[in-house]
């Protein structure tokens, strides 16, 4: 045999067919089958036995200065809540209970094109208490931040009022000629400013802490199902794993 041969003989002697990889997994089958009910096994496990996350969340709608204008911008009130509000929030509730920090995360965001807050964590139902007193510290906070805001704008309103009618009163008494306008241009201002004080609304807590309906994360059909191709996978590796680990053995007692 030629040296070209010899090398074509042993390169088609390497090879292995689909029936060949047939033959390893029916001579397997019982591995397979163990290595899949063990993966299976313990995908189920953990699907049944892992704690069960929900989503909490809390909305706070802001204080509107008119009907669809806020008295302070959503964004504004975001980034108060993040960088003021959460941390002090947060330090209090950990030297109270000793933890070393809290098992699970606040977001904080204003959903587009409205005028509330949201305050969201993901935790499982022991922790329910916790999180319901680090949303209500946050939003404590925001209702006070909130309230002065609109105390200061209703104040400042009401002394402009009280201006605007004593300005109105004291024209009334003037017989000058110009007294109409300015009389009128008052009751105007007057009316504005007592529809703006009507119009302004405070801020308001609509909901804390409440659970989701369904948990969050991964579902425990979506964990079964991922255990099963990942048992079948498995299963079919092993299986020629075993069978390499064979030849393997079988070669090394030939030239032993």
């Amino acid at each position: 045999m030629t040296p070209q041969d010899n090398s074509t003989y042993r390169q088609h002697d390497d090879e292995i067919s689909l029936v060949d990889l047939a033959t390893i997994l029916i001579r397997r089958w019982k591995s397979m089958a163990v290595i899949f009910v063990v993966v299976v096994g313990l995908a189920v496990i953990y699907a049944f036995l892992a704690p069960r996350a929900y989503t909490y969340s809390s909305i706070y709608s802001v204080a509107e200065q008119s009907p669809g204008s806020a008295l302070e911008s959503p964004e504004a009130l975001v980034a108060k809540a993040k960088n003021l509000y959460l941390g002090p929030v947060t330090r209090e509730l950990l030297e109270e209970t000793g933890l070393q920090a809290l098992p699970f995360g606040v977001d904080i965001e204003n959903p587009e094109q409205t005028l509330i807050v949201v305050l969201s964590s993901e935790a499982g139902d022991t922790n329910q208490e916790l999180v319901n007193r680090v949303h209500q510290g946050v939003l404590d906070r925001l209702m006070q931040n909130q309230q002065q805001l609109v105390e200061r704008r209703i104040r400042s309103m009401e002394r402009q009022l009280a201006n605007a009618r004593e300005s109105l009163a004291a024209v009334r008494e003037s017989t000058s000629l110009g007294a109409a306008e300015v009389t009128a241009s008052l009751m105007g201002r007057i009316a504005g400013l007592e529809a703006n004080l009507a119009d302004i609304t405070q801020g308001e807590v609509g909901r804390v802490a409440v659970q989701s309906l369904k948990p969050a994360g991964t579902s425990r059909s979506l964990i079964l199902a991922l255990g099963i191709v990942l048992g079948a996978i498995l299963a079919i590796i092993g299986a020629f794993m075993m069978q390499f680990s064979s030849l393997v053995r079988s070669s090394l007692k030939e030239n032993g």
